[in-house]
């Protein structure tokens, strides 16, 4: 009796799909610099990828069936993006992130200068969502402010990227923090607090390495021509006042008691467009056309104007796109069992939880290198070892939580990378140049590691109440 063939790809045929992948990203990124068509060298990836499952013995309803799983998984935080878009556009005609930006601005100190620097840029990125807005802002003024007082555009640099980087990584409204915690299986505001053990002292360490830093240069004087004149405009073209805290501050009582992220977006966006309607006097279809196409600031004020001119669910349709043809790719991959292939080759290294979260860390930073993609190095390494986490009984925050603290973190440091490209032609220092002051890029993965071999803060099933576990996700 002829024997069946089983159904698992070999080493080499998982291994064809990965080197075609990071050929194909070289290719796409520096051969034929087209740096936002990811998503069909995603498609050519899922191609070879479905070519080398049908050789293993899989049918093409099996490789459907990967595909639909990874949509199944993206659903809920590609939707929870939608309403991302949807809230920014809310929130800055209501006041709610102009007065966030206005307050965090009112604390500059020509004394701690890089101190505030991050601290603001922190807030800044906090409010938005976006590391890259708020370095082409805040970090653009900053720089000559630097300049001005006799600070290396580097230390400069690096102080504005691992603000931004931070609230990039902490925001719900930031496409990595959603993509993340969509990756892990993991709920968005779970995912938002676990990473609090890494990111907070992370940042708290960065802030007091920027203090000692900035002492030097006290000496001194801050022209703040450019900072009062972001201020004043915020002030007479915005409703600025603490009563805007209102929806953010719902935001975080909503998350305490753990209610669904979606839900939480969905009703943050329109208490937020009754502030618009109130006290900016904005009518229903205004704040309706805004939430689809984004809000357009027309200050007269080129940071500000930059800064605000954004949102709306349309705004996330990129990012959407590239999430359900990323995780469908990833899907593909672990149903058809290519990652199953390659867990088994590196199975002595995460057997225990430190050597798991080593290699997480090392291979995320790995595919941020060869891919220059931050997206991928949160996507591949974190479903290649989801089975891990899942064996370990770790919650599914914590996976989210190391492909933020490796791929997230990293992505500015890497020369040829698409946010090492933006940062540095936004602030004008090379990227060699300011990586060793990005302390926060540097800082979380070792804490995370430590906490890894340590066993600190690695939650398990039982030691807290989480809205979702591997099994629960698993069962819906």
């Amino acid at each position: 009796m002829e024997k069946v063939r089983a159904k698992k790809p070999t080493f080499w045929g998982a291994m064809i799909v990965f080197i075609f992948l990071i050929f194909a990203m070289f290719t796409q990124i520096f051969i034929l610099h087209q740096d936002w068509v990811t998503h069909i060298t995603l498609i050519a990836a899922s191609v070879v990828a479905s070519i080398v499952a049908l050789y293993s013995g899989f049918t093409w309803d099996d490789i459907q069936e990967g595909i639909l799983y990874g949509c199944k998984i993206a659903m809920l935080p590609m939707l929870i993006l939608m309403m991302v878009g949807v809230l920014i556009a809310s929130w800055i005609p209501a006041g709610t992130i102009p007065t966030l930006i206005y307050y965090g601005l009112k604390i500059l100190s020509p004394q701690i200068f890089l101190f505030t620097v991050c601290l603001i840029c922190s807030v800044a990125s906090l409010a938005t969502g976006s590391s890259w807005t708020t370095g082409a802002t805040f970090g653009v003024a900053f720089m000559g402010i630097g300049i001005g007082l006799g600070i290396p555009a580097p230390m400069t640099a690096g102080a504005v990227i691992s603000g931004a980087i931070f609230g990039d990584k902490m925001s719900p409204l930031s496409d990595s923090t959603n993509l993340a915690a969509g990756v892990a299986e993991a709920d968005l505001f779970d995912h938002i607090k676990s990473m609090m053990y890494t990111t907070g002292p992370a940042l708290i360490l960065s802030l007091l390495i920027y203090l000692l830093l900035g002492m030097q240069f006290q000496g001194g004087s801050i022209d703040q021509s450019q900072i009062n004149n972001i201020l004043v405009g915020l002030k007479e073209n915005y409703f600025i006042h603490p009563l805007t805290f209102i929806p953010a501050i719902l935001v975080v009582i909503l998350a305490i008691k753990k209610v669904g992220g979606l839900a939480v977006m969905v009703i943050a966006s329109f208490i937020g467009a009754l502030f618009a309607i109130v006290f900016q006097g904005y009518g229903i279809g205004e704040m309706m056309n805004f939430m689809n196409y984004g809000f357009t600031s027309a200050t007269g004020i080129a940071e500000i104007d930059a800064l605000l001119s954004r949102g709306g669910l349309q705004s996330m349709m990129w990012t959407i796109s590239l999430g359900f043809i990323a995780l469908s790719f990833g899907g593909l991959l672990e149903k058809t069992r290519m990652l199953e292939v390659l867990l088994e080759k590196i199975g002595h290294l995460v057997k225990t939880t430190g050597g798991l979260v080593l290699t997480h860390v090392l291979s995320s930073i790995a595919i941020n290198l060869f891919s220059a993609s931050q997206y991928m190095a949160i996507i591949i390494p974190g479903r290649m070892l989801v089975p891990a986490y899942k064996e370990k009984k770790l919650l599914p925050q914590v996976c989210s939580r190391v492909c933020e603290d490796s791929a997230t973190v990293t992505s500015p440091l890497i020369p040829w990378g698409l946010c090492g490209v933006f940062f540095t032609g936004a602030l004008g220092v090379a990227t060699l140049d300011y990586l060793p002051y990005v302390y926060l890029s540097f800082l979380a993965p070792i804490i995370s590691v430590i906490y890894g071999f340590t066993n600190k803060f690695m939650f398990k099933e039982g030691d807290i109440a989480s809205v979702k576990t591997y099994s629960d996700s698993e069962a819906a």
